[in-house]
């Protein structure tokens, strides 16, 4: 069966999966009201929680990735099922009586240890944003405004992809080949911000981008219903209720961290469009203006440019083999840490080109399993990611049940004179999704609930990218990057022109996700809003990012991370400034300095959720970081390091 489970031998499985789980959070759900409060509570709460994450997380994968439509069918439908019951736990009056109980023993709770009184409080959270502590009309109106967020963010998500059409004779002939033809209309799925005619980039955002008033209506809802709910249950705005928790804490700190960053940046930004516009005019002199589709497209041309980066000469030292080679190696220095590879049972994969690896420490043995999903095949998803399909805790027979994570990527297959070959963005990438399966690996949490990457969102990112920090220092690269024809080694003015080229037009590209940041926390901030999410975009884009907003269009209604990241889009721009400080204070001197790898485990990705985030920090780097701290993090890596910039000169 999938993942070695062995009801889901065959699509059917996922009903006897999700009937076993049901049954036994039945029979956990009694035993928490009738045990008396203690640390047993949360022990019978994180199994529950454990039973129901195992067929939820699972099917959460399965649904977007098996190649077998049945199978996607029917985890989409065991997650339903799941996630209707946990709404309903959410709301259970006498379950939650049980763990209250224990919350407001004194003398219980002080004799707790911090990871348990963590874990206790994160489950009354949950109940508490369900509206627990509201009367029963009040408590079912919450109940329905999340089963109506749940549809609405399922809605709108799909809004976000669906191509715009347009009668093909409004476009003048000699573009109409870029997009795709229907009788007599175009359609256009994106864009295409990669193509070099300002013509089709032009066309594409103004077609892509044209308001559709369905979608309109479902972001105006999906906006309204969540601010309802958060006030429902007793918080000013839904920004205030989902940064609970958080690194940032409110969004009063968001919109700080926001402001101070955007000011440092408008000294830089400004400089970064000018390069843009002398490009611009260099190779279309007729229409020099910069406008919101030019910005993608010129800054890669000037970094091409500047730098001569092309992927075609960096592919061939990086081929799949290598790059893993380099991780097993940098994990071993760092972390003490091996990955090997293991043989499968039929029916534990869902492709045959899935591999398994078994994550194994030089003491402590087995942590846990990863499944590489690497290859590009009909169907997968496009995008990065990481899954968790079994949390890690300490099971109640004393033995540690392991973390399983899945890695998907979409890289493409070896061929008969080639292995797979990794662009520098790919093999980034490779070593990002790395740092979150290293976080499930390593937080090894006593309870399942917040084990691994179950964190803030705003801290969750901070081991992803300060692998990326690895990925592009040269003494990282030069262990793996060989030729896989010659043995070459990839030498290092090419290392760093590669680094050095992405800080070409980077404050602009900063400057952009500020806007982002910015808007998702208006959008999420006092309602009902001042004006309609149009003239929101349109003010915010002028003040924030500097292009020009364009008539008639609607960037908003393609704003996916509104669904995942409400309130939360920021996040990235956070870790990214704590991940920063970490590189340059931790690693920087030595990125193989072993008591530095076991300091960065005990403090930073041994307590998965367990601990607030802002201690983990402070413990890594040995102070209370400011938001001035953060900003001047994001700003300094901006700096063109001068020796590479004479040497290439």
């Amino acid at each position: 069966g999938l993942f070695g489970v062995p009801e889901l031998n065959c699509p059917e499985g996922f009903q006897e999966a999700q009937d076993k789980a049901l049954q036994e959070s039945e029979q956990l759900v009694q035993k928490a009201c009738s045990t008396p409060p203690g640390p047993e509570t949360v022990m019978i709460f994180d199994q529950l929680s454990d039973a129901l994450c195992r067929v939820a997380d699972l099917a959460d994968f399965v649904k977007i990735a098996h190649p077998d439509f049945a199978f996607r069918e029917a985890a989409e439908e065991a997650c339903r099922n799941i996630g209707t019951v946990v709404e309903k736990l959410n709301t259970d009056v006498e379950l939650c009586q049980s763990l209250r109980r224990l919350l407001a023993d004194e003398v219980i709770m002080s004799s707790l240890d911090p990871e348990t009184r963590r874990v206790a409080e994160l489950f009354m959270f949950d109940f508490e944003i369900s509206g627990i502590h509201l009367d029963e009309e009040k408590r079912k109106r919450a109940v329905n405004l999340n089963v109506r967020i749940l549809d609405l963010c399922n809605e709108f998500l799909t809004g976000t992809h669906l191509p715009n059409k347009i009668d093909k004779h409004v476009l003048p002939e000699h573009i109409r080949y870029n997009f795709t033809a229907e009788g007599n209309y175009l359609q256009v799925a994106g864009l295409h911000a990669d193509c070099p005619d300002d013509l089709v980039r032009e066309a594409a955002y103004k077609i892509f981008l044209y308001p559709n008033a369905e979608q309109l209506t479902r972001l105006e809802d999906l906006l309204a219903s969540r601010n309802s709910l958060a006030q429902l249950v007793g918080y000013d705005t839904f920004a205030h209720r989902a940064l609970q928790g958080t690194m940032a804490k409110n969004p009063e700190t968001v919109t700080q961290f926001l402001e101070q960053l955007s000011d440092q940046l408008s000294k830089r930004t400004p400089k970064d469009f000018e390069m843009m516009t002398k490009m611009k005019m260099k190779l279309n002199p007729q229409n020099s203006k910069l406008m919101p589709w030019d910005h993608p497209y010129y800054s890669g041309v000037l970094r091409a440019e500047r730098y001569n980066i092309d992927p075609g000469l960096y592919c061939p030292f990086f081929s799949l083999g290598a790059c893993m080679e380099g991780l097993n190696s940098l994990f071993s220095q760092l972390l003490g840490i091996s990955l090997y590879a293991e043989q499968t049972q039929k029916g534990e994969v869902w492709s045959e080109d899935v591999r398994k690896l078994a994550v194994v420490h030089e003491t402590e043995g087995l942590l846990g399993y990863i499944y590489c999903d690497f290859f590009q095949r009909p169907d997968k998803p496009h995008q990065d990611c990481h899954f968790t399909v079994r949390g890690g805790r300490l099971r109640e027979n004393g033995e540690y049940q392991l973390p399983v994570v899945v890695l998907m990527l979409s890289l493409p297959h070896s061929t008969r004179g080639s292995p797979t070959l990794l662009t520098p963005g790919m093999m980034e990438n490779l070593f990002h999704e790395m740092g979150h399966a290293m976080h499930s690996m390593l937080g090894r949490t006593r309870y399942q609930h917040v084990t691994g990457t179950r964190c803030a969102t705003d801290f969750a990112e901070v081991p992803s990218i300060l692998m990326e920090y690895f990925a592009n220092d040269y003494r990282v690269v030069n262990q793996f990057a060989r030729h896989y024809k010659t043995g070459q080694p990839l030498p290092k003015n090419m290392v760093s022109r590669l680094c050095e080229s992405k800080k070409v037009c980077a404050a602009a590209d900063m400057q952009l996700q500020v806007f982002y940041a910015a808007l998702d926390q208006i959008y999420h901030g006092k309602h009902p809003l001042k004006k309609s999410t149009t003239e929101i975009l349109k003010e915010t884009q002028e003040k924030v990012y500097g292009l020009p907003y364009v008539p008639n269009t609607a960037w908003q209604l393609r704003f996916s991370h509104l669904v995942g990241y409400g309130a939360k889009y920021y996040s990235y721009l956070m870790s990214r400034a704590v991940a920063s400080m970490v590189w340059k204070q931790c690693f920087a001197q030595d990125p193989f300095d072993r008591a530095m790898g076991e300091r960065y485990r005990r403090e930073m990705l041994a307590h998965g959720g367990g601990k607030e985030p802002i201690l983990m920090v402070q413990g890594m780097l040995q102070k209370s970081p400011s938001v001035e701290d953060f900003v001047d993090a994001l700003v300094s890596d901006l700096d063109q390091d001068f020796e590479t910039f004479f040497m290439d000169s």
